[in-house]
Protein backbone atom coordinates (compact mmCIF):
# COMPACT_ATOMS: atom_id res chain seq x y z
CA UNK A 1 0.00 0.00 0.00
CA UNK A 2 1.18 3.52 -0.74
CA UNK A 3 1.24 6.22 1.91
CA UNK A 4 -0.57 9.50 1.32
CA UNK A 5 1.68 12.40 2.23
CA UNK A 6 0.42 15.75 3.49
CA UNK A 7 0.99 18.90 1.46
CA UNK A 8 2.64 21.83 3.22
CA UNK A 9 3.00 25.55 2.75
CA UNK A 10 5.72 27.30 4.74
CA UNK A 11 6.06 31.05 5.16
CA UNK A 12 9.86 31.01 5.08
CA UNK A 13 10.70 34.59 6.06
CA UNK A 14 14.28 35.78 6.42
CA UNK A 15 17.23 33.58 5.41
CA UNK A 16 18.67 34.42 8.84
CA UNK A 17 16.19 31.99 10.40
CA UNK A 18 18.51 29.26 9.13
CA UNK A 19 21.01 30.54 11.73
CA UNK A 20 18.60 31.85 14.34
CA UNK A 21 15.93 29.35 15.43
CA UNK A 22 12.67 30.85 16.62
CA UNK A 23 9.05 29.88 17.19
CA UNK A 24 8.49 29.49 13.44
CA UNK A 25 11.44 27.20 12.86
CA UNK A 26 10.47 25.26 16.00
CA UNK A 27 7.03 24.66 14.45
CA UNK A 28 8.64 23.43 11.22
CA UNK A 29 10.96 21.11 13.15
CA UNK A 30 8.11 19.67 15.20
CA UNK A 31 6.07 19.02 12.07
CA UNK A 32 9.04 17.28 10.49
CA UNK A 33 9.29 14.91 13.45
CA UNK A 34 5.65 13.90 12.96
CA UNK A 35 5.91 13.08 9.26
CA UNK A 36 6.26 9.62 7.81
CA UNK A 37 9.42 9.55 5.75
CA UNK A 38 8.61 10.38 2.11
CA UNK A 39 10.36 8.78 -0.83
CA UNK A 40 11.18 12.27 -2.09
CA UNK A 41 10.27 15.94 -1.63
CA UNK A 42 8.96 18.24 -4.33
CA UNK A 43 9.67 21.88 -3.47
CA UNK A 44 7.99 24.88 -5.05
CA UNK A 45 10.08 27.86 -3.93
CA UNK A 46 9.35 31.54 -4.48
CA UNK A 47 13.00 31.96 -5.40
CA UNK A 48 12.99 30.06 -8.68
CA UNK A 49 11.01 31.96 -11.30
CA UNK A 50 11.65 31.02 -14.92
CA UNK A 51 10.42 31.33 -18.47
CA UNK A 52 8.51 28.13 -18.92
CA UNK A 53 8.44 25.29 -16.40
CA UNK A 54 11.67 23.77 -15.16
CA UNK A 55 12.39 20.94 -12.78
CA UNK A 56 15.72 19.97 -11.23
CA UNK A 57 16.79 16.58 -12.56
CA UNK A 58 20.31 16.15 -11.20
CA UNK A 59 21.29 13.35 -8.80
CA UNK A 60 23.28 15.69 -6.50
CA UNK A 61 21.80 19.22 -6.43
CA UNK A 62 24.04 21.97 -5.11
CA UNK A 63 23.07 24.28 -2.26
CA UNK A 64 22.38 27.72 -3.74
CA UNK A 65 23.00 30.88 -1.73
CA UNK A 66 20.80 33.16 -3.82
CA UNK A 67 21.05 36.33 -1.71
CA UNK A 68 23.51 38.99 -0.70
CA UNK A 69 24.42 41.16 2.26
CA UNK A 70 24.15 38.46 4.92
CA UNK A 71 26.79 37.08 7.33
CA UNK A 72 29.41 34.71 5.98
CA UNK A 73 28.05 31.94 8.21
CA UNK A 74 24.87 31.86 6.13
CA UNK A 75 26.85 31.29 2.94
CA UNK A 76 28.60 28.34 4.55
CA UNK A 77 25.39 26.41 5.17
CA UNK A 78 25.10 23.32 3.00
CA UNK A 79 22.08 21.09 2.53
CA UNK A 80 23.54 18.05 0.76
CA UNK A 81 20.31 16.18 0.02
CA UNK A 82 20.34 13.95 -3.06
CA UNK A 83 18.16 14.70 -6.05
CA UNK A 84 15.71 12.40 -7.79
CA UNK A 85 15.88 12.22 -11.59
CA UNK A 86 13.07 9.65 -11.38
CA UNK A 87 10.73 12.14 -9.71
CA UNK A 88 11.72 14.79 -12.26
CA UNK A 89 10.70 12.38 -15.03
CA UNK A 90 7.43 11.62 -13.24
CA UNK A 91 6.60 15.33 -13.01
CA UNK A 92 7.34 15.75 -16.72
CA UNK A 93 4.97 12.86 -17.38
CA UNK A 94 2.15 14.33 -15.26
CA UNK A 95 2.14 17.93 -16.46
CA UNK A 96 0.23 18.94 -19.56
CA UNK A 97 2.76 21.65 -20.42
CA UNK A 98 6.35 21.23 -21.68
CA UNK A 99 8.86 20.76 -18.87
CA UNK A 100 12.60 21.48 -19.03
CA UNK A 101 14.70 18.99 -17.07
CA UNK A 102 17.45 21.13 -15.51
CA UNK A 103 20.65 19.26 -14.67
CA UNK A 104 23.32 21.92 -14.16
CA UNK A 105 22.39 25.51 -13.33
CA UNK A 106 20.04 25.28 -10.34
CA UNK A 107 19.84 23.12 -7.22
CA UNK A 108 18.29 23.72 -3.79
CA UNK A 109 17.74 27.44 -3.22
CA UNK A 110 17.38 29.22 0.12
CA UNK A 111 13.58 29.21 -0.08
CA UNK A 112 13.94 25.43 0.08
CA UNK A 113 16.94 24.65 2.28
CA UNK A 114 16.20 27.26 4.96
CA UNK A 115 13.00 25.30 5.62
CA UNK A 116 14.22 21.77 4.89
CA UNK A 117 17.10 22.05 7.35
CA UNK A 118 14.47 22.10 10.11
CA UNK A 119 11.96 19.67 8.60
CA UNK A 120 14.59 17.08 7.60
CA UNK A 121 17.86 18.07 9.32
CA UNK A 122 19.72 14.95 8.14
CA UNK A 123 19.29 16.02 4.48
CA UNK A 124 18.74 12.38 3.60
CA UNK A 125 15.49 12.65 1.61
CA UNK A 126 15.83 13.35 -2.14
CA UNK A 127 14.75 16.86 -3.16
CA UNK A 128 13.44 18.09 -6.51
CA UNK A 129 12.48 21.71 -7.20
CA UNK A 130 9.75 22.81 -9.60
CA UNK A 131 10.08 26.35 -10.94
CA UNK A 132 7.40 29.02 -11.13
CA UNK A 133 6.61 30.08 -14.67
CA UNK A 134 6.63 33.87 -14.41
CA UNK A 135 4.36 34.25 -17.43
CA UNK A 136 1.47 32.37 -15.83
CA UNK A 137 -1.27 33.95 -13.72
CA UNK A 138 -2.55 32.71 -10.36
CA UNK A 139 -5.31 30.58 -11.89
CA UNK A 140 -2.86 28.88 -14.23
CA UNK A 141 -0.50 28.06 -11.35
CA UNK A 142 -3.37 26.62 -9.31
CA UNK A 143 -4.58 24.51 -12.24
CA UNK A 144 -1.07 23.27 -12.93
CA UNK A 145 -0.62 22.22 -9.31
CA UNK A 146 -3.79 20.10 -9.45
CA UNK A 147 -2.06 17.87 -11.98
CA UNK A 148 0.44 16.90 -9.28
CA UNK A 149 -2.14 15.63 -6.75
CA UNK A 150 -1.42 11.97 -7.47
CA UNK A 151 2.14 12.38 -6.20
CA UNK A 152 0.80 12.62 -2.65
CA UNK A 153 -0.47 9.06 -3.01
CA UNK A 154 2.95 7.99 -4.29
CA UNK A 155 4.66 8.96 -1.01
CA UNK A 156 5.95 12.28 -2.36
CA UNK A 157 5.85 15.22 0.05
CA UNK A 158 5.01 18.48 -1.74
CA UNK A 159 6.04 21.74 -0.05
CA UNK A 160 5.34 25.28 -1.17
CA UNK A 161 7.69 27.91 0.27
CA UNK A 162 6.96 31.63 0.07
CA UNK A 163 5.01 34.23 2.09
CA UNK A 164 1.32 35.16 1.90
CA UNK A 165 2.27 38.76 2.73
CA UNK A 166 5.67 39.81 1.38
CA UNK A 167 6.46 43.50 0.93
CA UNK A 168 10.18 44.17 1.29
CA UNK A 169 9.80 47.86 0.52
CA UNK A 170 7.77 48.50 3.66
CA UNK A 171 9.75 46.42 6.16
CA UNK A 172 10.24 47.91 9.63
CA UNK A 173 13.55 46.65 11.04
CA UNK A 174 12.78 47.60 14.66
CA UNK A 175 12.66 44.63 17.03
CA UNK A 176 9.24 45.70 18.33
CA UNK A 177 7.75 46.40 14.89
CA UNK A 178 3.99 45.90 14.77
CA UNK A 179 2.13 44.55 11.73
CA UNK A 180 0.74 47.10 9.33
CA UNK A 181 -3.08 47.03 9.42
CA UNK A 182 -3.21 46.12 5.72
CA UNK A 183 -0.81 43.18 6.26
CA UNK A 184 -2.84 41.89 9.17
CA UNK A 185 -6.07 42.37 7.23
CA UNK A 186 -4.98 40.40 4.18
CA UNK A 187 -3.34 37.69 6.29
CA UNK A 188 -6.58 37.18 8.22
CA UNK A 189 -8.59 37.22 5.01
CA UNK A 190 -6.35 34.46 3.63
CA UNK A 191 -6.81 32.37 6.79
CA UNK A 192 -10.59 32.83 6.73
CA UNK A 193 -10.77 31.61 3.13
CA UNK A 194 -8.62 28.52 3.60
CA UNK A 195 -10.61 27.57 6.67
CA UNK A 196 -13.81 27.92 4.64
CA UNK A 197 -12.27 25.98 1.71
CA UNK A 198 -12.86 28.98 -0.57
CA UNK A 199 -9.90 28.92 -2.90
CA UNK A 200 -11.28 31.01 -5.74
CA UNK A 201 -11.24 34.18 -3.65
CA UNK A 202 -7.53 33.60 -3.03
CA UNK A 203 -6.81 32.91 -6.68
CA UNK A 204 -8.51 36.22 -7.51
CA UNK A 205 -6.70 37.99 -4.68
CA UNK A 206 -6.57 41.36 -6.45
CA UNK A 207 -10.29 41.80 -5.73
CA UNK A 208 -9.48 42.23 -2.02
CA UNK A 209 -8.30 45.72 -2.86
CA UNK A 210 -5.49 47.89 -1.57
CA UNK A 211 -4.53 45.57 1.29
CA UNK A 212 -3.98 42.75 -1.19
CA UNK A 213 -1.87 44.87 -3.53
CA UNK A 214 0.28 46.12 -0.65
CA UNK A 215 0.66 42.55 0.63
CA UNK A 216 1.52 41.14 -2.80
CA UNK A 217 3.50 43.77 -4.74
CA UNK A 218 4.86 40.88 -6.83
CA UNK A 219 3.33 37.43 -7.00
CA UNK A 220 6.22 34.97 -6.73
CA UNK A 221 6.04 34.63 -2.93
CA UNK A 222 2.26 34.18 -3.03
CA UNK A 223 2.01 31.55 -5.76
CA UNK A 224 3.52 28.65 -3.73
CA UNK A 225 0.58 28.90 -1.29
CA UNK A 226 -1.78 28.30 -4.21
CA UNK A 227 0.18 25.18 -5.18
CA UNK A 228 -0.42 23.72 -1.73
CA UNK A 229 -4.11 24.65 -1.72
CA UNK A 230 -4.62 23.09 -5.15
CA UNK A 231 -3.54 19.74 -3.68
CA UNK A 232 -6.41 19.67 -1.19
CA UNK A 233 -8.48 16.50 -1.48
CA UNK A 234 -12.23 16.35 -1.00
CA UNK A 235 -13.08 16.37 2.70
CA UNK A 236 -9.53 17.32 3.68
CA UNK A 237 -9.06 20.19 6.11
CA UNK A 238 -6.40 22.86 6.23
CA UNK A 239 -4.46 22.84 9.50
CA UNK A 240 -2.65 25.99 10.60
CA UNK A 241 0.90 25.27 11.70
CA UNK A 242 2.10 28.70 12.81
CA UNK A 243 1.23 32.33 12.14
CA UNK A 244 2.64 35.80 12.71
CA UNK A 245 3.75 38.91 10.88
CA UNK A 246 7.39 39.86 11.19
CA UNK A 247 9.04 43.20 10.36
CA UNK A 248 5.54 44.65 9.86
CA UNK A 249 5.03 43.26 6.36
CA UNK A 250 6.18 39.61 6.14
CA UNK A 251 3.59 36.93 6.95
CA UNK A 252 5.00 33.78 8.52
CA UNK A 253 1.74 31.86 8.10
CA UNK A 254 2.38 28.15 7.52
CA UNK A 255 -0.28 25.48 7.00
CA UNK A 256 -0.67 21.92 5.81
CA UNK A 257 -3.23 19.48 4.40
CA UNK A 258 -3.58 16.05 5.96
Amino acid sequence: MTHRQPAIFVGHGSPMYALEPNRYTDAWANLGKSLKRPDAILMISAHWVTRGIWVTAMSAPKTIHDFGGFPEALFKIQYPAPGSPALADRIQELLSMPVVLEEHEWGIDHGAWSVLKYLFPKADVPVVQLSLNGAMNAQAHYDLAKQLQILRDENILIIGSGNVVHNLRTIDWQSDAKPYPWAESFNQFFISQIQANQHQQLIEWEQFGEAAHLSIPSSEHYWPALYTLALQAKGERVELLVDGIEMSSISMLSFYLQ
